[in-house]
């Protein structure tokens, strides 16, 4: 049986919310506050970059960062909206650089698929400085992912690789949908203030990873096959922005 973390009220974003008080919970940390107004005013001219910071903003500002705590679907939301949404966005934000997704992918695949190993998520969620290494290197790698899928010489070859991030991150959520026990201490009491066992929590979070968060990853690759064809029909004029 899962043993509650007692530190959980020490995480960044507080202690658990009860239902009734969920949207009342704003993060208004001065420190975040202005590293995202820094980010956004280095990603100024870009309408992707400031949508990417905006996500951002969502994710860490808004009820989600307190909820996360309590619901570990909630926590899920926060992380598709990390590497799935405000990732490519910011990286279509940036420069494009010729590279190869390979490495990006596993690299980034291994940062999410490890701080979703129990012992090292129960141990963000009850220390600040792990929770910003997560939190840093979830969106950073996907960052990078994202820019190399960008980057990609050939369109084909980026539709690819942005199919490949959609089946691992559903390979995620269909292996968090069907473990047959809880697995996260962080999450073994506060759901039952929200009517859910922590078995049918982390199954709803499983299933979110699984399909609603494909969502833009299609989007994606969505974009990235409507790039290819343009350049396909256009040789001359080289590639366009996704």
């Amino acid at each position: 049986m899962l043993m509650p973390l007692e530190i959980l009220p020490g995480s960044y974003c507080g202690a658990a919310p009860l239902p009734a008080q969920a949207l009342l919970v704003w993060n208004l940390d001065p420190l975040l506050l202005a590293v995202l107004a820094l980010a956004a005013l280095i990603v100024r001219r870009s309408p992707q970059g400031l949508a990417g910071v905006a996500v951002l903003a969502v994710a860490f500002v808004s009820p989600i960062c307190a909820v996360s705590v309590a619901l570990f679907s909630a926590r899920v939301v926060h992380h598709v909206l990390l590497v799935a949404v405000a990732a490519p966005l910011l990286a279509a934000a940036l420069p494009r650089r010729a590279a190869h997704p390979g490495l990006a992918f596993l690299v980034s695949t291994a940062v999410l698929w490890g701080w979703h190993q129990p012992a090292a998520y129960d141990a963000a969620l009850g220390d600040i400085a792990v929770y910003w290494l997560m939190q840093t290197t979830l969106l950073a790698s996907a960052i990078w992912f994202w820019r190399a899928v960008l980057s990609a010489a050939v369109g084909i070859e980026a539709v690819l690789w942005a199919l490949a991030g959609l089946m691992q991150m559903g390979a995620l959520g269909a292996l968090l949908t069907f473990a047959p026990a809880p697995l996260y201490a962080a999450h073994a009491l506060a759901p039952l203030d929200w009517g859910l066992t922590p078995l049918a929590d982390q199954q709803l979070g499983g299933l979110i990873m699984w399909v609603p968060a494909m969502l833009p990853y299609l989007a994606m690759i969505a974009l990235l096959a409507r790039r290819s064809w343009q350049a396909a029909a256009n040789p001359g004029r080289g590639q366009g922005a996704a």
